[in-house]
């Protein structure tokens, strides 16, 4: 009972903020996604990344063998989701980046700060970071159908891991007065996520929800299993470990959906997925939750 309401406290507060978004939309009050999300892609994630980095009391080997296996895990999913659809026969551009990118951002990192603390939070900035590399790079490419792999050099967020990580190298820190104003301006982050999260699932119209169901659950599955096995294949410590499985198996990103119009992929197909692998997270996440604390 003791770890349920443990669970309950962790995960209430992302759902009702996600919960307070989708109220308000279907309110019928106004809410700008598309400047919302940039102020907090641009701007406030750059500077939670950072920050989170620079101020990690984690010793720099952890922080990078957790780097190395987000990198494996992703690059293993990657392989893993090519080939079954390969073999289903079904788009690689309109389902693969939905199926290997979780939305780590809005929904991961929270939980893992609710979860773990400030220690969580700093390994999910470093799983966020190498899953938003990989998708500004590859996955921008496998759906557009082409073009450039040198878009994430123009994504703040990219800048932000990577200064965050040379002043922990070297244990730098910024002057007081820049600290507490780029730590003000990152805590806008996580709120502005969860709420744009619940604003546009408000907004999405599915397609086939039986197909989404089915594509859903698989992710889940495919996605536990793999981080399951890089991390226990890099030995990582308890809470890097638990940080790494909750961040790779969150649900499908809406950034996935905006991609699919974008680039004229099948974007309702993708809006199912978000939608139903967003309702599935709400029972997965805490189940997996409790296996993992």
């Amino acid at each position: 009972m003791e770890l349920a309401f443990t669970v309950l406290e962790i995960v209430a507060p992302v759902f009702l903020l996600a919960a307070v978004g989708f109220v308000w939309v279907k309110a019928g009050f106004e809410y700008r996604v598309e400047f919302v999300t940039r102020l907090a892609m641009t701007l406030s994630v750059p500077c939670l990344i950072f920050v989170a980095l620079m101020k990690a009391q984690i010793d720099p080997a952890a922080l990078t063998a957790l780097s190395l296996a987000s990198v494996v895990a992703y690059g293993g999913l990657t392989l893993v989701v090519a080939a079954i659809l390969w073999v289903a026969g079904r788009s690689q551009r309109t389902y693969q980046a939905p199926l290997v990118f979780g939305n780590t951002g809005n929904l991961g990192l929270p939980l893992a700060l609710f979860a773990f603390g400030e220690t969580g939070l700093s390994y999910a900035v470093v799983v966020f970071a190498v899953m938003a590399i990989w998708s500004f790079t590859y996955g921008i490419w496998i759906v557009s159908g082409g073009g450039s792999a040198l878009k994430a050099l123009k994504e703040p967020l990219v800048w932000g891991t990577v200064l965050g990580g040379v002043f922990l190298w070297q244990d730098w820190q910024t002057p007081v007065f820049l600290t507490n104003t780029l730590e003000l301006i990152g805590q806008l982050a996580i709120p502005l996520m969860l709420i744009t999260l619940g604003v546009a699932v408000a907004r999405l119209s599915p397609g086939s929800i039986a197909m989404a169901t089915v594509m859903s659950v698989a992710k889940v599955v495919l996605c536990v299993a793999v981080a399951w096995g890089v991390g226990r294949l890099f030995n990582l410590d308890d809470t890097a470990f638990a940080v790494l499985v909750l961040q790779v198996a969150t649900p499908v990103a809406v950034t996935s959906y905006l991609l699919a119009e974008k680039y004229g992929a099948e974007s309702q197909a993708v809006a199912g997925l978000v939608v139903v692998s967003t309702l599935l997270s709400v029972v997965v996440l805490p189940v997996l939750l409790a296996v993992l604390l």
